[in-house]
């Protein structure tokens, strides 16, 4: 495993990589408030049979965060994975994400089919949508969010073990996969540690697509692409809802795990095993 950065104009890109770069090449993209250390369990499993490159996106880990006044929007974290690809030289790879990783994922692999050329997702198959009448509300919401944020002042933890109890009651994570997590993704300040992650990231989005906006995109995705869910699955993700959006894209295949909806890190070597196994169906 080795740190890296990549510099573009006006944004860095703080990343991990594992494996030789002769071997395709995988773009890891993690979920919402985690890093690119949510894939330290996984990646060494599948670093004999890929380059692997997992970046932390704009707010998270060690990148940069976004200009004031803009919003964290997931359409945004599409362009991200794109210029982190053209920073890294990649014209065709593979894309592998987890939840926020996973919906950015496949909406990139419809959008931009010709760069894609194999989807691996874990828990995520396209974002949260809304129905046509929420949107005002949505909006309204958004931006009194963002009215609001400037007043708050960073949660402060005495050391890292804090910081890990933390992150454990939040996502309902073991100790040692908030712990890569954390390390990660804390900053020193007067009097202890904070996130390192951007505060406006807990603010609402201030727009999302409808669920039919979404599988009009899903339709678009070429990649042979393999999707891994947690049993029992999240209430977010009904699996109704799920089942209309894997049937939208022509290739894939679905294996469910029980587990977390961090199975990834909590117990990776299963999940490993099927996603090698999706590779070597698609060679």
């Amino acid at each position: 495993m080795h740190d890296i950065e990549l510099t573009l104009p006006g944004q860095r890109f703080a990343a991990r990589t594992w494996g030789g770069e002769s071997l395709p090449k995988l773009l890891a993209l993690h979920g919402w408030l985690d890093n690119a250390a949510s894939f330290d369990a996984l990646a060494p499993l599948l670093c004999r049979h890929f380059h692997i490159v997992a970046i932390d996106f704009p707010g998270h880990g060690r990148s940069d965060w976004r200009p004031p006044g803009t919003w964290y929007h997931y359409v945004d974290y599409l362009s991200d994975a794109l210029a982190a690809a053209d920073a890294l030289g990649w014209q065709r790879f593979g894309l592998l994400g987890h939840s926020l990783g996973a919906a950015s994922a496949s909406m990139l692999a419809g959008a931009c089919p010709a760069r894609v050329e194999r989807l691996l997702l874990i828990e995520g198959l396209g974002p949260l949508t809304q129905a046509p009448e929420q949107t005002l509300g949505l909006l309204q919401r958004a931006f009194a969010e963002r009215g609001a944020a400037a007043d708050k002042s960073p949660r402060v933890f005495a050391d890292l073990d804090d910081a890990v109890t933390a992150r454990m009651r939040a996502n309902e994570l073991s100790r040692a996969a908030a712990r890569m997590l954390v390390e990660r993704g804390v900053r020193l300040i007067d009097g202890g540690l904070t996130w390192s992650t951007d505060p406006r990231l807990l603010l609402a989005s201030p727009v999302r697509n409808t669920e039919e906006q979404v599988l009009s995109v899903l339709r678009g995705i070429r990649a042979p692409t393999g999707l891994i869910l947690a049993e029992p699955e999240q209430p977010y993700m009904p699996r109704a809802v799920m089942d209309r959006r894997i049937a939208q894209v022509a290739d894939i295949e679905v294996v469910r795990l029980v587990g977390t909806h961090h199975l990834h890190m909590e117990n990776a070597a299963p999940v490993a095993a099927e996603l090698l196994r999706f590779r070597a169906a698609i060679i």
